[in-house]
């Protein structure tokens, strides 16, 4: 099984380097965390990557890149964090609400990145849409604003 696995990555190697990639494979270990918090399944996923840092990304309830870590520790630190964010969560009737537009922005940040690569769009189309991006980054800022915080371990990371 080993010797099939190591010659279909060098077929998509060869593939990828025909297309112009540089292709760095490394042996690497990929972890998969597993939580069930009041029914709402919270995975995430890491690995070592090419620059030897570990890459760790939210995978469930919907789909979140975190970022680089220099340890494994590192991560173990920030998925505590989170699951006590989600346990928290997890009590406020609106947990499902925020989970599907969550999902629903995965959703359109795909369909945005088809707009792009699939059609010409006029500049004005393109500035209109990221008009409304803006409103909604202002009408989340207000929402927060006017909301009562009930996370104190860790601050909020505002773009």
């Amino acid at each position: 099984m080993k010797k099939y696995v190591n010659a279909e990555a060098s077929m998509h190697e060869m593939k990828l380097l025909q297309m112009g990639a540089k292709v760095e494979q490394i042996n690497s270990k990929m972890c998969y965390v597993r939580f069930a918090i009041d029914g709402i399944k919270v995975e995430y996923v890491y690995n070592l990557n090419s620059k030897n840092k570990y890459f760790l990304e939210r995978i469930k309830p919907y789909k979140l890149p975190v970022k680089e870590f220099e340890t494994e520790s590192d991560i173990v630190k920030v998925i505590e964090v989170d699951i006590k964010q989600f346990i928290k969560a997890s009590k406020s009737k609106n947990i499902h609400t925020f989970i599907d537009i969550a999902n629903e922005l995965n959703v359109i940040l795909k369909r945005f990145e088809d707009l792009y690569l699939y059609y010409n769009v006029p500049q004005n189309e393109a500035s209109k849409i990221l008009e409304r991006i803006k409103t909604l980054h202002n009408d989340i800022s207000e929402v927060q604003d006017t909301s009562e915080r009930v996370f104190f371990e860790k601050d909020p990371e505002n773009l």
